[in-house]
């Protein structure tokens, strides 16, 4: 099996060398990841400048490689260089990815990446408020990559450590609230700033990831790409006709002509310094 190790804490990070040595236990392993750190960057990709993609020495005889990029970026080149990846790994991040803060987690970004790149992806963190004791954590890393990595269905994976785990738990997403809160200061000469941070969630429903870390279980939420609202869907259909009924009687019908092509181009030109070789 060839594991792909990414981050968005940075190459340096001691998350990603625990993470990286659990995992030469279950197959080939390489790193790659940002050479600064990339927290929060969500599914970012760099498309207004190139990358480098630079070897990089350090620790526990795993091959390693730091990109000037984000997560997702790192996974695509390391896709790139690397043939038949199987799965990739993505963290031990510093700081839990519970909730809603999966919407801009760069931890969870490269495990994304990995799906759509038709990969497997897996997301790990642990408390970030104090220094995790990684070494007291690679049993549960160890436990946690038993389950995930004998299961091809599962295709995207977000996990969360609690401080001290007792257990694994099969978890939702907690979507009761946004976490996300706007502070205001000034900086020396008076003038206004904003500090973009989070509280606390409390009241977290039974069977989230948030609710199983706080009672100390090591949550495990399987994830997917698609985002449609299955039930609403049918609701608004019925609730407001559009023209679904002359689409389906047209259903027949080709494509005008060019017409994906057109699309691809206009896809293409909503990216910034996207050009020929990325609408073609």
């Amino acid at each position: 099996m060839r594991i792909l190790v990414a981050n968005d804490d940075g190459i340096y990070s001691p998350g990603i060398w625990t993470l990286a040595e659990v995992a030469k236990e279950f197959g080939d392993v390489r790193v790659v990841a940002p050479d600064v750190e990339q927290s929060s960057m969500g599914h970012a990709i760099t498309a207004s400048r190139p990358l480098a993609y630079r070897p990089t020495n350090l620790k526990n005889g795993v091959e390693a490689y730091r990109v000037n990029g984000t997560p997702a970026d790192c996974v695509a080149l390391g896709a790139y260089h690397w043939e038949k990846v199987d799965v990739v790994l993505s963290g031990v991040n510093i700081g839990l990815n519970l909730g809603n803060s999966i919407w801009h987690s760069g931890t969870l970004a490269a495990a994304k990446q990995a799906a759509l790149l038709g990969l497997r992806g897996v997301a790990l963190s642990a408390p970030g408020s104090r220094e995790p004791d990684y070494e007291n954590l690679k049993p549960w890393i160890r436990r946690v990559l038993e389950v995930v990595l004998s299961d091809s269905t599962l295709r995207l994976t977000n996990i969360n450590f609690p401080r001290d785990p007792r257990g694994l738990l099969w978890t939702r997403v907690s979507v009761r609230q946004y976490d996300g809160q706007v502070v205001p200061m000034k900086d020396p000469m008076g003038r206004e700033l904003y500090w973009f941070t989070v509280v606390p969630i409390r009241g977290s429903e039974e069977g989230t990831d948030r609710w199983a870390v706080e009672r100390s279980w090591t949550s495990l939420t399987p994830l997917r790409l698609d985002l449609t609202d299955e039930a609403m869907l049918a609701a608004a259909r019925t609730k407001h006709p559009l023209d679904e009924r002359v689409a389906a009687a047209l259903r027949s019908e080709p494509p005008a002509p060019d017409a994906e092509k057109t699309v691809r181009e206009d896809e293409a030109k909503a990216e910034p310094g996207a050009g020929p070789a990325m609408s073609s």
